[in-house]
Order: C-alpha cells, then sequence, then structure tokens
C-alpha cells in the first residue's frame, strides 16, 4: 500500500513537472508604478485596471503604484529595472514630447529604454475660469486676453501637458507677460484652485473640474481638441482648433523596460485589449471618468508622440515669452 501511494506521488510529481516543461506558467504579479499623484486621472484607471487583470489572465495579476514625482520617479524606474522584469510605467506626451524640449535635464531616459504595451486613456482637457469673469467662449477668452489684465491659470507642474496647452493658447492670443502659471502638485488640486479663487483660469481633465462646474463655481470655456466635445456634460463646449489654436488629446501610456521579450509585451498587451473592451470598464471610462478607450499600436504612439514635438517646437518661443 505505502509502495502504492508512493507510486502516485512519483507520477504526480511527474506529470506537474511535464506540464511546466510544456508550457505551463507561473502565475507572474507585474507592478504598474503611476509617476502622478494617487488621486489623479491616471492611477485611478490603473487600479480599476488592476483589479480587473484577474478575470481576464491566469497568468498576470497587476498590482498598481502610484509614486508621484513625474520625471524622477520615471529616472528612479527606468534606473532600477531592466528588460524581463515584471515591472510597468505609465509615461505620457508631457515627458516624452514637452519636458524633453523644453526641460531635458529633469530627464534621465528617451523613449527607447522602454517597450511600449498598450495606451490606458485618450483625454480631451478643458479650459475652466472663475465664474465671476463670465467667460464662456474663445470670443469671450480673446476679448478679456485684449485688455492686458493680469492673467493666472492653474496648472499639474510646469512642463505638463496642461501647462504647454496653457501657455500656448494664452501666448497665442498676446498675453505675454501678463500670463502667469500656477503649478500645483496634481492635476486635481490645479482643478480645484480656480473654485477656491487662487486663480483666474485652470487646466484641467474633465472629471476633476466637473463638480464645481455642477456647482456653478466655474465655466468652462474650450476644449483642446480639433473640435466641440462631442458627448457627456460638456458636450458642445468649443475645440480650439477650429479656431487655430494648438490642440493635443492626452494620453497614458503603459510601458515595460526595453529589451522585455517580445511575447511577454504581447501578453500585456493582449490583457489590456480585454479590460478596456470590458463593458463596466469602458461605461465607467465614459461616465465617471470622462475619458475615452483609445487603445494604440506602437506607430500611433510614435506618431502621437511626433505630432506633439511639433507643436511644441512649433510654440516654444511663444511659451516662453
Amino acid at each position: 500500500m505505502k509502495k502504492r501511494i508512493l507510486s502516485l506521488v512519483l507520477v504526480g510529481a511527474l506529470c506537474a513537472a511535464l506540464l511546466t516543461s510544456c508550457g505551463g506558467k507561473k502565475n507572474a504579479t507585474w507592478k504598474v508604478t503611476c509617476p502622478w499623484a494617487p488621486s489623479g486621472v491616471a492611477a485611478m484607471v490603473s487600479q480599476q485596471a488592476a483589479t480587473k487583470s484577474t478575470s481576464y489572465s491566469d497568468t498576470i495579476t497587476l498590482v498598481a503604484e502610484a509614486i508621484k514625482g513625474d520625471a524622477a520617479t520615471v529616472n528612479t524606474w527606468v534606473a532600477d529595472t531592466k528588460g524581463n522584469d515584471t515591472e510597468l510605467v505609465f509615461v505620457g506626451e508631457g515627458l516624452l514630447s514637452i519636458t524633453s524640449i523644453l526641460d531635458p535635464g529633469k530627464m534621465q531616459f528617451t523613449y527607447e529604454d522602454f517597450a511600449f504595451v498598450e495606451n490606458l486613456y485618450s483625454s480631451i482637457f478643458v479650459l475652466s475660469a472663475d465664474a465671476k469673469l463670465n467667460i464662456n467662449s474663445l470670443d469671450e477668452l480673446e476679448a478679456y486676453v485684449q485688455q492686458g489684465s493680469e492673467i493666472s491659470v492653474a496648472v499639474n507642474g510646469a512642463t505638463s501637458s496642461e501647462a504647454f496647452l496653457a501657455a500656448a493658447l494664452f501666448g497665442s492670443m498676446g498675453a505675454g507677460s501678463q500670463l502667469k502659471l500656477t503649478p500645483y502638485q496634481s492635476a486635481a488640486e490645479a482643478a480645484q484652485a480656480v473654485a477656491r479663487g487662487e486663480t483666474q483660469f485652470a487646466v484641467s481633465h474633465q472629471s476633476q473640474i466637473l463638480e464645481t462646474y455642477q456647482q456653478n463655481g466655474v465655466t468652462i470655456v474650450c476644449a483642446f481638441d480639433e473640435n466641440d466635445i462631442e458627448n457627456g456634460p460638456f458636450a458642445g463646449v468649443e475645440g480650439v482648433g477650429q479656431k487655430g489654436y494648438p490642440y493635443f488629446r492626452n494620453r497614458c501610456f503603459v510601458m515595460a523596460r526595453a529589451g522585455t521579450d517580445a511575447d511577454k509585451v504581447a501578453e500585456l498587451k493582449e490583457l489590456y485589449g480585454k479590460i478596456l473592451a470590458d463593458q463596466e470598464v469602458v461605461d465607467w471610462l465614459q461616465d465617471t471618468m470622462l475619458l475615452e478607450v483609445d487603445t494604440m499600436s506602437v506607430e500611433d504612439v510614435e506618431a502621437h508622440v511626433d505630432n506633439v514635438k511639433n507643436i511644441v517646437n512649433e510654440y516654444k518661443d511663444i511659451v516662453a515669452g
């Protein structure tokens, strides 16, 4: 009897070994580092994706982490990781296209240090104004700028996408030295600065200013997109592109370390694709976060990065002024 039990144990061990050698995979935990505020849009979406990951994969579990620091956080991540480490990080055009041109000394990495996995979302930033100013359109904003009054705008960081878009818009209107950008530690803080009376304007994600707008604390002047916003509570808000002002959408790229095996990157991309196709996630992104699902290819990412670089190079003198 003991011999029979021993034989069964050995057979079981052998079967397990054979399964492993024939392609059976262990579950791997991938830590996803968001280099921005834990209360921010990217961190919230990352947490949602991590929660969903085990529903769509038996071999990958995503664990979300937010370490506020922007370029400094990514510098550390790149220095501490190598290809095939089970580590992911977020970067966007703010770092790859804006900081890389306007303040390159902050960055100890380039696009080549990453292997693109997926784009987490697409966001259209909006410009809000203190309701007391009663500015509701680009025409009214242009008239206000021409008065020569001092202009203060709350933004998320000094070289963020929000900061660049604000500087390019007001600079193109001739604001010049009357413009003051006030950087905050997060986009959410910047969005609330105008409501607290600390600034006259703010550039933010739509979801971050929605409650203040609904309470009549701000007006929404314009959207940083080619056309008017089509859906949601800000439907009909004018797109700056219609009047020839610069715009681009904010993206959040999920990156592995360069040198990570292509099959691992493909497996991660497939997982994120399934998560972003989940109807509950789609509805939450659209209805609560006021974002769009916008999956991308490597070619799409490179085109976006290059497009924003071209815009930065075209407007950097205005922004610097």
